[in-house]
């Protein structure tokens, strides 16, 4: 897809959801935002001890609030080859699992609810309206009209959510509920593979006490690096040497 010979992928944009005044979803003691943030520094750690060839931004390193327009402009400024984000799911106390979402048309109600709870962030937003050509976070028709952006991007990245998804199933032996499609604000304006990882349910006591322990954020960190490393192998070598 018109990458030129030699192609490299030199810089990975890391967001971790939420933060500062957005709290994101809660479980009993865990917040979205801190979990987040702990498997982007556990990811980012292990991409930058094991690739010194690889640039590796942050759009947050702290618990601060960042507009989700500002997120995509973060990797946008860098170049960024591929722009991962990290979150946590809210649902009924029954539901339990991995996804990783590449921006896209949602084929059912579930998928768009999800992608309409992400995106009501907006709403602790100046100036949304304006910012976002006049998207309604409550609209089932705003979330059709803009999930059909970044769809030049949508091979590749519908390629690392795959592999992120099979790690999580077969190496970190998470409960997977598989690669899905939603319009993402987040992913929206990014110009580069873009995908969204919601990394299990705080809203599930068990999921919840899992995700807050240190050595299993370390554990998830690995597997989306491990995806990470085959992806950029993987484009590396169909782009010649």
């Amino acid at each position: 897809m018109g990458k030129p010979q030699g192609y490299r992928l030199r810089t990975v944009v890391l967001d971790a959801g939420h933060g500062g005044k957005d709290r994101g979803c809660a479980g009993v003691k865990a917040r979205e935002a801190d979990v987040a943030l702990k498997i982007i520094l556990a990811l980012g750690r292990q991409i930058e001890d094991s690739m010194p060839g690889v640039k590796v931004v942050y759009t947050r390193k702290t618990d601060v609030f960042v507009e989700l327009a500002d997120r995509a402009g973060i990797a946008n400024k860098h170049n960024a080859d591929l722009f991962i984000s990290v979150h946590c799911n809210a649902a009924a106390p029954g539901a339990f699992g991995t996804e990783v979402w590449t921006m896209g048309p949602h084929k059912t109600d579930a998928n768009l609810s999800v992608a309409k709870r992400e995106n009501a962030v907006i709403l602790q937003e100046d100036n949304y309206k304006e910012r976002y050509n006049g998207f309604d976070p409550t609209s089932p028709q705003s979330h059709i009209l803009f999930s059909l952006y970044q769809s030049a991007h949508i091979v590749n990245s519908i390629r690392f959510a795959q592999r992120v998804d099979k790690q999580f199933r077969t190496t970190v032996k998470r409960p997977s509920r598989g690669v899905k499609q939603a319009g993402f604000l987040v992913l929206w304006k990014s110009t580069m593979p873009a995908v969204l990882i919601e990394s299990g349910f705080l809203t599930n006591r068990q999921e919840e006490v899992y995700l807050n322990d240190k050595t299993n954020q370390s554990y998830m960190a690995s597997g989306i690096f491990r995806a990470f490393r085959d992806y950029k192998n993987e484009l590396e070598a169909m782009n010649g040497e």
